[in-house]
């Protein structure tokens, strides 16, 4: 028998009401055994949840565990509203010879995705790692301009209309380097100068016209001198872009977070600054390296859970980050050795525990979720 209007908004009540108290607990006295004081709550998918929000809610996925783990298909399918192939789609996997492109652990995803109607994010065309040895064994200055269009007209061709977005250029700021713009001195830069990325854009666009073109980039998240430094060179970067009419509509914020971060009001407005120019804002590899904890596993729990929490309800109250990913899908050895500190693994980053175990960071992203407002988008 069903409950009628007034006792199923009493039982949501209800519930929110008993996970506010729990979260109070486990954010203010995280040694208070939380982890048990949730096992009484449903939990709402985060796929769902997410999207009634206006939000994008996924995963970076490894293919080769979707045809090899049963529970990881059923955590990925019911989970994420978005997919992106972790390594599947880099040169060294997607391009790994000259004149041999190999599609499947990617076309592995898109078929998953298809088939459980999720959306798809493409990761990345220009980065400075995962070349393959080809690469910098036959391209120089002369042909490296074709060459780069080459890949990316073949690699967005072959999705063309499938993805949602693509992350075009990773990480090309390295302020370190001394380089104009604060650019990084790297392969294609080395190669190509600065109009490597205006080059790859271009070619992208061309060849998947639909898609969502953004820029990607790492430690713009907390209120230091190194992130307001590297934002503001985020910034100049993508007003240059659209200054020069290249063909880029997001950036994408990858979010490795630290284990007790906090994050200020400059964050919020460096968010706010690039909506203005008209730009998508995503959260690209949100996770928590909790590397260096020594306590017990329910406190490094609660503390990576409270820090997920600070860096959402951050990010989400500016009403501009329209997509949130977590670069993997469960804690594993995998993904833990992604996001180390000092050879020191990271031992519990992502949302979710190992075979998909509901923990607090699961329970604090579902109540944020539930407490936001959608994007103005």
């Amino acid at each position: 028998m069903g409950l009628g209007p007034a006792s199923t908004q009493n039982s949501t009540a209800s519930r929110r009401g008993f996970i506010l108290g729990s979260l109070s607990l486990l954010l203010c006295a995280p040694f208070m055994g939380s982890r048990l004081s949730f096992a009484a709550a449903p939990f709402s998918p985060l796929r769902q949840l997410a999207k009634d929000k206006g939000i994008a809610f996924g995963f970076a996925v490894d293919p080769k565990k979707l045809d090899a783990d049963a529970t990881y298909r059923d955590v990925v399918a019911r989970q994420a509203d978005i997919l992106v192939p972790e390594n599947a789609l880099k040169w060294q996997t997607v391009h790994p010879e000259p004149e041999r492109y190999d599609f499947s652990q990617a076309d592995t995803l898109a078929a998953f995705a298809q088939a459980h109607q999720q959306r798809l994010r493409g990761h990345t065309f220009c980065w400075h790692r995962a070349l393959p040895d080809w690469v910098y064994k036959t391209v120089t200055p002369t042909n490296a301009e074709s060459v780069l269009n080459a890949h990316i007209t073949t690699v967005a061709a072959h999705y063309r209309g499938r993805m949602a977005s693509w992350d075009v250029v990773n990480e090309a700021i390295q302020l370190e380097d001394g380089q104009p713009g604060g650019l990084r001195n790297a392969f294609w830069y080395q190669m190509l100068g600065p109009r490597y990325l205006d080059v790859a854009f271009h070619a992208a666009h061309k060849a998947d016209p639909g898609a969502v073109l953004c820029y990607n980039d790492y430690g713009l998240e907390k209120d230091t001198h190194y992130g307001e430094s590297r934002r503001a060179a985020v910034l100049t970067l993508l007003q240059g872009l659209i200054k020069r009419g290249v063909p880029i509509h997001g950036l994408g914020i990858q979010s490795h977070l630290r284990l007790g971060d906090t994050f200020g009001p400059e964050l919020a407005r460096f968010i706010l600054a690039v909506r203005a120019l008209g730009l998508a804002v995503y959260v690209t590899e949100l996770d928590v390296d909790d590397s260096q904890f020594n306590g017990s596993m329910q406190a490094r729990d609660d503390a990576v859970a409270a820090t997920y929490k600070r860096y959402l309800e951050a990010v989400l109250a500016t009403r501009a980050v329209s997509t949130v990913i977590t670069w993997g899908v469960w804690d594993s050895p995998h993904i833990a050795g992604a996001v180390q500190d000092h050879g020191r693994p990271a031992q519990r980053p992502l949302v979710f525990g190992p075979q998909g175990e509901i923990k607090p960071a699961s329970w604090v992203v579902e109540h944020v979720f539930e407490g936001s407002q959608p994007p103005r988008l």
